[in-house]
């Protein structure tokens, strides 16, 4: 059979079947686990609808309908692109990506080839995830789904474009080496970590190859090295089942060569305690509190970002439109990464903002030219603010800390460049604000708006962040600076208290103890130093106010949320997108109204939290048609909420049922 496939670009030209078409493509079915994008069935040939008819059989007949079904038996519908399930806003963002992707695959000259992958689009094609679909794999993360989030057009004002997958949102596991384990050089992997991510995927033949080297000291007769085609699809290489064990000779022969596993043996030798350790430790102090090795900071480990820039494997560098050679190699790299990691942002806009004279740019380099990530913003000294206008990051290099590092050179650059200038503005999406957060961005915007108003572009959608820098902060060591305040105070408080002192567990509630073992209160350790006395066994329990019943209510509040079909409900409705909706409810009530009410404690009891829950449910019925999304997602929510509360055992009073009733 002959099929069509949608050859345009031009989202407004696309009608909803043609775009529902290119979002199965590049989504999940949700009626089976197996099918992860819609693909034609065996014996169906996929023409694209811009050939003239020179593309078709032997029987010179046109194909005559466009793609419908895939081969996992399931319709457009299942994969993603249904309109009445996800929303129009959800369905023209995927529409988005779904267009760029197919961008993507025509400049390889594969859009008719249903099974070909690359890292930037399966880097996309993490953006296809619905909201409560299951991620790809069970290593993949929320900030892995959600990918670059941007406005769609700047005509159409839609969100922030400096609102791209920032890489400290959310940690990921880190990401799995493609290489084979070389046997013969285990001692030298530790330097060249950094250049493992640009190797080919070894064989398993020539793995086996340099294992009998090492154990032998001679190459192997009739086998040769070189690179290997493999598949992209190709996770990681498996040992060979043939490939014996080393003998005991062997063995003894790596031993002696480069130590145990290859590696040097080395005796870890205990560290003797000075004078100064001895007498605190004396006076009950821990060790670890005290002496010259406390007034190191003790901290998280230390982010791959900051050792390979501390090792030299990037660089940061500051970039503009000078016209030199070096400055628009820069800029291209710049320009192909934010088209990459901004799928709704128009190509022809990115580059026309990059390659403005006015814009500068921060660029994170690796190994020469290869740009990995960079912000592009606009300075305006004579009102001492700049704009971030994009902020990206690759999206192989977003588990690094790239974002987090990258924003601080930026702090850093800005002040010695800029001395007079102490403020950022930036528009972000709903998911970029907690990393802008992070970064000491606010939504409170200090700057009086006469100062900046006019100079930087708005958009609906978006929220605007505002960042003031602190004079006497080094942005590019304030890490280290607050590692050492944080254990400076650990130490008074280890100084002063025994509460890091831990106790071994008594010996009444282990396992295998007789049931109603009690035990005296004098009898446990460290209770007496703590500051406990036996008249407050005596003391009254004082409330704390929330019960059991407060903590059902945040349970299903926050379930409703979550739901799929809660997002038409999670704030109130606009009155200026519906100009007479307060016309015809009276008592309007949303699921952000609701959290912060029940988080100031103005629902007396369950009763009233339910009668909130079902106002919303009724207002969507009584204002919108039975036919609309609003109508299906509130009977879906509905149809939830039941689920939930027979789930938690919350029943409402008999009182308020005859009310209902």
């Amino acid at each position: 059979m002959k099929v069509l496939y949608p050859a345009s670009h031009d989202i407004p030209s696309l009608p909803d079947s043609h775009l529902s078409l290119k979002i199965s493509r590049h989504s999940r079915c949700s009626a089976c686990s197996t099918c992860l994008g819609l693909h034609p069935p065996p014996g169906w040939r996929v023409f694209s609808d811009a050939s003239d008819g020179s593309d078709s059989d032997d029987d010179g007949e046109p194909p005559s309908k466009y793609l419908d079904r895939c081969e996992c038996g399931h319709g457009v519908l299942h994969h993603g692109a249904d309109m009445s399930s996800i929303g129009h806003e959800e369905f023209a963002r995927r529409g988005r990506v779904a267009v760029r992707l197919d961008e993507l695959l025509e400049d390889s000259g594969r859009l008719l080839d249903f099974d070909y992958s690359d890292e930037d689009i399966d880097s996309l094609r993490k953006q296809m995830v619905l909201p409560g679909q299951d991620p790809p794999s069970p290593a993949s993360s929320l900030s892995d789904e959600l990918g670059a989030l941007v406005p769609s057009s700047p005509e159409k004002h839609s969100l922030s474009p400096a609102s791209s997958f920032l890489s400290d949102i959310i940690e990921r596991p880190t990401k799995k080496r493609r290489v084979s384990v070389d046997y013969s050089s285990l001692s030298e992997a530790e330097d060249d970590d950094d250049e493992e991510e640009e190797r080919p995927l070894a064989t398993l033949a020539r793995t086996a190859d340099k294992r009998k080297k090492f154990n032998s000291g001679k190459p192997l007769a009739g086998q040769r090295s070189g690179k290997h085609k493999t598949s992209k699809k190709a996770k990681a290489s498996t040992a060979p089942a043939n490939l014996p064990p080393p003998t005991d000779e062997e063995r003894e022969e790596m031993r002696h060569v480069n130590g145990l596993n290859g590696r040097d043996a080395r005796v870890k030798v205990e560290d003797k305690m000075d004078e100064g350790q001895l007498s605190r430790l004396a006076t009950g102090v821990t060790v670890d509190a005290a002496g010259p090795a406390s007034a190191a900071p003790t901290g998280k480990q230390e982010k791959a970002a900051y050792v390979e820039l501390r090792k030299g494997i990037i660089q940061v560098v500051a970039v503009e439109n000078d016209r030199e050679p070096r400055s628009s190699v820069l800029l291209t790299g710049l320009k192909t990464l934010f088209q990459k990691q901004l799928p709704k942002m128009p190509r022809e806009y990115i580059a026309r903002l990059v390659y403005d004279s006015n814009s500068k740019c921060l660029a994170i380099i690796k190994r020469g030219y290869k740009v990995v990530g960079g912000i592009c913003y606009r300075p305006f000294p004579h009102r001492e603010f700049a704009e971030i206008v994009f902020f990206a990051t690759a999206s192989i290099d977003q588990v690094k800390g790239y974002g987090g590092m990258l924003m601080d050179h930026f702090k850093a650059h800005i002040r010695k460049t800029y001395p007079e200038m102490s403020y950022f503005l930036t528009y972000a999406d709903n998911y970029a604000v907690g990393y802008f957060r992070k970064q000491g961005f606010s939504k409170e915007i200090t700057l009086d708006r006469a100062v900046w108003a006019g100079y930087i572009k708005d958009y609906e959608g978006g929220t605007i962040m505002q960042c003031r820098m602190l004079p006497r902060v080094d942005y590019l060591a304030w890490r280290e600076t607050t590692a050492q305040q944080r254990e400076a105070v650990l130490n008074k408080i280890r100084e002063k208290s025994r509460s890091h002192v831990v106790y071994t567990g008594l010996p009444q509630f282990q396992d295998g103890m007789p049931p109603g073992t009690t035990i005296d209160p004098k009898d446990v350790p460290g209770l007496r130093e703590s500051g406990w006395t036996p008249s407050m066994q005596t003391m009254p329990i004082r409330p704390t106010g929330r019960g059991a019943e407060h903590t059902s209510m945040e349970k299903l509040l926050s379930d409703l949320k979550g739901h799929s079909s809660a997002w038409p409900f999670l704030e109130p409705v606009n009155e200026k997108d519906v100009a007479d909706y307060y016309l015809h409810i009276t008592h309007p009530m949303d699921l952000g109204t609701m959290e912060h009410k029940l988080d100031t404690n103005q629902y007396r009891d369950m009763d009233a939290f339910l009668d909130d829950l079902q106002l919303i449910i009724d207002n969507c019925r009584q204002y919108n048609p039975e036919d609309t999304v609003y109508h299906k997602c509130a009977v879906k929510l509905e149809r939830y909420m039941r689920e939930r509360m027979k789930e938690y055992g919350i029943v409402r009073s008999s009182k308020v049922k005859r009310e209902h009733d």
